[in-house]
């Protein structure tokens, strides 16, 4: 049997088509790929984007900033001598961005001034953290990235 040009072309464009399809199909089933939001509810987010700027600006216009340092027992979060820890009420977001299951939100409680995670709660690894909290009717919003 003898193949002109017509046929060869045809067979080609098919098999071609086979090996682009082939690619298209495992690159969507395949679970390796898996990726996760930064968060879930991200347009309700963006509405409180403005609001987190200007907390943000209060925190960078701080003549004393907060601390946020690792030490042996743990992640310590410092505020400075104008804040008294009874009006500080906050959450401390730390935000694992090869895993969103390591992800974790804890209250700010202070004592004398100075907020503990224990080391239990913290793999090695980037973490992002988000303190926000409010005193004296004002927010503030503190962002840093470490590395444990």
């Amino acid at each position: 049997m003898k193949i002109n040009w017509g046929t060869g072309i045809v067979i080609g464009m098919a098999l071609f088509m086979s090996f682009i399809l082939y690619f298209v199909f495992k690159a969507a089933n395949q679970n390796a790929n898996e990726t996760d939001l930064v968060t879930e509810e991200y347009y309700k987010k963006e509405q409180t984007l403005q609001a987190d700027i200007y907390a943000m600006e209060k925190v960078m216009n701080m003549k004393n900033p907060v601390v946020v340092s690792k030490i042996n027992s743990g992640l310590a979060i410092i505020f400075p001598d104008d804040f008294e820890s009874e009006g500080i009420k906050g959450t401390i977001y730390l935000y694992r961005p090869s895993n969103k299951n390591l992800d974790l939100e804890i209250p700010l409680t202070l004592e004398n001034g100075q907020d503990l995670i224990p080391a239990d709660n913290l793999l090695p690894g980037r973490w992002d953290i988000s303190i926000r909290w409010s005193y004296g009717g004002k927010d503030y919003l503190m962002k840093k990235s470490l590395t444990l």
